[in-house]
């Protein structure tokens, strides 16, 4: 948890040349820039002014500077970076002009969700992420192929798994970045592979999360590889999921957070699948599109895992993919589990059904089936509204 003139200090005694400023438009792709280190300074104090009319959802021209302002708390080294003129990252908070926080600013919006959940309701999260992806071959060119790196199956070894020495490197470059990888495997998909984190504060877990896509992509383009996040690249094969795992320090609301979560569900499904082949992904190989719950369901929308502990107040959200603006989820996700816990929600029965065969999915509410009408639920939404503000 470094402060800011920790920070000045280690970047004047490490040989720190670049600092990249990190942030994230509203469809949650990472944006930054650079600044050498003796601006480092300034930019904490001033902050460093951008053009928000080129971010996507972001400001129109006629009043477009905003100013970036670096969390000194979220420095991380670049390991793949030159050790002499190292490269250092942090990530960003957003203002106006006169220093008022910008509203569309996802990453803060997560940190109020938090605030508010602690001053209002006593009350923690806890988040971690299973991310899948594709490795696929370039051709000549340099360009992404539709061609998987292997053909193996779900939790193959090598030689049949290639995937094992790449996944491999991303755990070492995210431990050398200061995150806690958990497990790591090979997918169902040809090519398809899944790296677990421990779970950690929202905001933390978030920043992870994006990072972690970032050093997919850089440590696969460095073995001659495209990592493809996309929830549905073979038409015929597994989808990528991004299953969110949630645990409330008051376990005693499980069940009201897992019935707020549901009560919102169709509301949520436009921000955690947010791609037109997201819809091609929900419904099948353990992708759930029925709103349910039960335990050990992996056809349901939530699922309680297994465990020994058993006070353990773990749940699964297993819908999103990885397309999704992390932070604006899991913001919306603290959101409806403060309503159900608000309103004392309990939920409905828990299913043991397979909901994946067609006799028992038709019992149940469903999402929606294309981004269009999951788009018109959120818009129509006073939760949705209320909780990002915009």
């Amino acid at each position: 948890m470094y402060t800011e003139n920790d920070v000045l200090d280690y970047v004047t005694e490490e040989d720190v040349k670049f600092i990249r400023l990190a942030f994230f438009d509203l469809r949650g792709i990472q944006k930054n820039i650079s600044i050498m280190a003796g601006q480092l300074k300034s930019a904490f104090t001033n902050g460093v002014s951008f053009d928000a009319s080129a971010i996507y959802g972001f400001e129109t021209p006629e009043k477009s500077d905003l100013f970036l302002h670096p969390d000194p708390t979220t420095l991380s080294v670049l390991p793949w970076r030159p050790n002499t003129g190292k490269v250092v990252r942090m990530f960003c908070t957003i203002s106006y002009p006169d220093g008022t926080p910008y509203k569309k600013d996802c990453r803060s919006l997560l940190i109020n969700a938090v605030e508010k959940a602690k001053k209002d309701f006593g009350i923690e999260f806890r988040f971690g992420t299973e991310i899948e992806f594709y490795l696929f071959k370039l051709d000549e060119k340099g360009s992404p192929t539709k061609i998987p790196f292997d053909n193996a199956g779900y939790m193959d070894i090598a030689p049949e798994d290639k995937g094992e020495n790449i996944r491999r490197e991303i755990c070492f470059t995210l431990e050398q970045m200061g995150m806690m990888p958990e497990a790591s495997h090979h997918e169902e998909g040809p090519g398809q592979n899944e790296i677990d984190f421990h779970y950690s504060d929202a905001v933390t877990a978030a920043d992870n999360a994006a990072t972690f896509k970032w050093i997919v992509r850089t440590r696969a383009n460095s073995a001659g590889l495209y990592a493809d996040f996309s929830p549905k690249p073979l038409s015929d094969k597994a989808g990528s999921g991004f299953h969110i795992n949630i645990s409330c320090s008051d376990n005693s609301k499980k069940e009201n957070v897992i019935a707020g979560i549901l009560k919102h569900a169709e509301e949520l499904t436009y921000y955690m699948n947010n791609t037109e082949d997201s819809y091609e992904r929900l419904g099948s190989s353990k992708a759930p599109r029925t709103i349910a719950w039960g335990y050990e369901n992996r056809s349901t929308f939530i699922r309680v895992p297994a465990t020994t502990n058993e006070d353990a107040s773990r749940i699964e959200i297993r819908t999103p993919d990885s397309e999704c603006n992390v932070y604006i989820v899991f913001t919306l996700l603290i959101n409806a589990a403060l309503d159900g816990i608000k309103n004392k929600l309990a939920p409905p029965e828990p299913v043991k059904d397979n909901l994946f065969e067609k006799s028992a999915g038709g019992k149940y509410s469903t999402l929606p089936d294309t981004l269009d009408s999951a788009r018109i639920i959120a818009e129509k939404s006073s939760f949705i509204k209320e909780a990002l503000g915009f």
